[in-house]
């Protein structure tokens, strides 16, 4: 259970991040802070965590296949 509460803190944080990114884009006239890049590079890493972490339940059995049409 602690798995699926992970994955969707990671979830919200990855949306979290695109929606700041986009912030940043319209409201930043100049691009000196970065913090459009920073905004992707965070992004990208909560996004690799998250796939590593789903990777890890399906490995351990703790995430299982769902579909109605593959049983």
């Amino acid at each position: 259970m602690w798995l699926k509460v992970v994955i969707l803190i990671l979830l919200v944080a990855v949306v979290g991040s695109l929606f700041s990114g986009l912030l940043f884009l319209v409201k930043d006239t100049d691009n000196s802070n970065g913090r459009l890049a920073k905004a992707l590079t965070v992004r990208i890493t909560l996004t690799v965590l998250l796939m590593a972490v789903i990777a890890y339940g399906f490995w351990s059995g703790e995430l299982r296949w769902g579909a109605p049409w593959l049983h």
